[in-house]
């Protein structure tokens, strides 16, 4: 079960992560109590490179924004919504993490895995599990949205997940991590499946990731994107 621990905001936070044997660690640079500067998430991220994927938390941001977070923080990963991506000019090498809200046409085409969540980030509200159980048998899931340590078991087995992501649920107060609910959460994750190898070598072979497509299977990812984001609601 893929594992990300999203906020990071303090280094007792990343090593609390790191000592749970996580896949990725989440920095926010969207408006939100949990938002770090390029600088920040870079001083932050250093102990993590090379150990977990680094991933760079967007919502809807503009281009010179982006440039400046790859520049400043150069994450492994970009994770924004689906709508965002096609107005974007990414580099080839950077792995996507496109994030699906709420309802979704069940006949568009989906890039090989997306993180799906409800309306409202980082807010403690769950998703739709019966939606995100159809998204799930179509491609690699990671499931998001009010999950804490208590309810996680319950969602892996209601949704079946590829992975799981998680915030608000394992925090002391908003934008602050909880070394003890880190732990608690993961393994309470790591009850319900096998643990993971702590890379992410699928990452880099799925078709959400241009740097490892040729140029005409990179296109059909763009497509596929594109079309998804067509379908979801433009919050």
């Amino acid at each position: 079960m893929w594992l990300k621990i999203c906020g990071m905001t303090t280094p007792e936070a990343v090593a609390a992560a790191l000592d749970a044997g996580v896949d990725a660690l989440g920095f926010v640079f969207a408006d939100s109590v949990r938002q770090v500067t390029p600088e920040m998430a870079a001083r932050l991220a250093a102990p993590a490179r090379g150990r977990v994927r680094c991933v760079a938390v967007t919502r809807h941001p503009g281009q010179q924004a982006l440039d400046d977070i790859l520049a400043g923080f150069k994450p492994d990963v970009l994770q924004t919504d689906a709508v965002d991506l096609p107005l974007l000019r990414l580099p080839t090498e950077l792995e996507l993490l496109p994030v699906l809200r709420g309802r979704h046409d069940e006949q568009s085409a989906l890039p090989g895995r997306v993180l799906f969540e409800g309306l409202a980030s980082g807010a403690g509200m769950p998703c739709d599990w019966i939606t995100a159980r159809r998204v799930a048998r179509r491609t690699e899931l990671v499931l998001a949205g009010g999950l804490n340590a208590a309810n996680v078991a319950s969602a892996i087995a209601a949704v079946q997940p590829f992975g799981v992501d998680v915030s608000s649920g394992v925090e002391a107060r908003p934008g602050v991590k909880d070394p003890a609910e880190i732990a608690k959460f993961a393994a309470a994750v790591r009850s319900t499946a096998p643990q993971s190898s702590g890379t992410d070598s699928k990452f880099s072979s799925r078709p959400n990731t241009a740097g490892s497509q040729s140029g005409e299977s990179a296109e059909q990812s763009r497509r596929a994107l594109e079309k998804s984001a067509a379908h979801e609601d433009p919050v």
